[in-house]
């Protein structure tokens, strides 16, 4: 039994999300797939599914999301993610945050994503009335 989680998993995930390859991410998520993340905004609440998740990441990426890794922390069954995300959108909106995303790994797959923030009324603030598409440009 492995006594740590893979962080390959977690450079896969990452390299995924840069170069906008939804299939390669969808090959690392578990079908019962779940990610968690505060506040109410379009981005909030439970995406269940692998497509769900994806979507999810479509739209951040659809919003100009800068995403720079601080740190990738490993765990017993667990990648935990130290990220600060900026963005302005177009009518002056400011993202500027910081974030751990952790992801539970369970049978060499990302089981659970759960995002926490340190200004979710900014994310709420960024994320409210969008004048992007949902799913724009992304391929």
């Amino acid at each position: 039994m492995k006594n740590q989680a893979d962080r390959k998993i977690a450079d896969d995930f990452l390299a995924a999300y840069s170069t906008h390859d939804f299939s390669e991410m969808a090959k690392l998520l578990h079908d019962d797939i779940e990610w968690s993340l505060p506040g109410k905004s379009q981005i909030s609440g439970i995406a269940k599914g692998p497509e769900a998740v994806i979507n999810r990441v479509k739209i951040i990426i659809n919003h100009g999301i800068k995403t720079q890794i601080n740190h990738i922390l490993i765990g017993q069954n667990g990648i935990a993610l130290s990220l600060h995300n900026t963005a302005t959108s177009p009518d002056g909106r400011i993202l500027d945050e910081q974030l751990a995303t952790v992801l539970t790994i369970e049978s060499d797959h990302i089981k659970r994503i759960d995002t926490y923030l340190s200004d979710v009324p900014m994310m709420e603030l960024f994320f409210k009335g969008s004048e992007v598409q949902r799913y724009g440009n992304v391929r």
